[in-house]
């Protein structure tokens, strides 16, 4: 079993956790990361672009002039694709399904490849918990800056996703004001979240790997 260290909420390494091998130690596989990530993101993906055929513009009925005889080229209505403002040839339908299916385990293992990535790249944090009396964001910025990532503290992107192994409201008021931190439960983890984020922290990190190993 792979180790790593655990910290308490003020940064101090306070003993170590076991980590399984089947999560936290995989050979990197870019091929399943890929699929995995590429289905989820077509599963999410709602249609809304909707151009309109000849056969749904408005007006048309009639032929703009005749046949023969006039020194221009034939047309039949005002509505071909030729036209300015006629229907669209081969436009976007909103009826387009882009959902795609992904076995669980493949997702499963796409996941624990991802973690046991972020765990050799030291972007996994284990903390044993977090305790405080009501939702406070001052709190909550500050124990983000005891566990030592200068990344942690910038004021734009995607940099640290908390999970959690039960909801807990109070945590959860209180990093959410923070637009650079994310906290989701644990169970709710998978290859795209983990790749959004470049950190993770796992809240009572025992629990956390005993709710992630029990759903591998």
């Amino acid at each position: 079993m792979a180790t790593a260290p655990i910290y308490n909420q003020e940064g101090k390494e306070t003993g170590k956790i076991s980590l399984p091998e089947k999560i936290f130690d995989l050979k990197w596989n870019a091929d399943l990361v890929h699929q995995a990530v590429t289905t989820i993101q077509a599963n999410l993906r709602t249609p809304v672009a909707d151009a309109k055929d000849r056969s749904e513009v408005r007006g048309g009925g009639k032929k703009p002039w005749k046949q023969k005889g006039t020194g221009q080229a034939r047309h039949g209505s005002i509505r071909s694709p030729l036209w300015v403002g006629g229907g669209v040839a081969h436009g976007p339908k909103k009826e387009k399904i882009y959902a795609r299916k992904l076995n669980q385990k493949m997702k499963n293992k796409a996941l624990a490849t991802m973690l046991s990535q972020k765990l050799r790249d030291e972007e996994i944090i284990f903390l044993d918990k977090i305790s405080l009396d009501k939702p406070k964001t001052k709190f909550a910025i500050e124990v983000l800056a005891s566990l030592g990532k200068k990344e942690f503290m910038y004021k734009k992107g995607r940099r640290v996703l908390l999970a959690l192994p039960t909801r807990d409201d109070a945590i959860e008021k209180s990093f959410r004001n923070i637009p650079v931190a994310h906290i989701d439960e644990v169970r709710n983890l998978n290859p795209l979240s983990v790749m959004t984020y470049k950190y993770l922290i796992l809240v009572d990190g025992q629990k956390c790997v005993d709710v992630l190993a029990k759903r591998m």
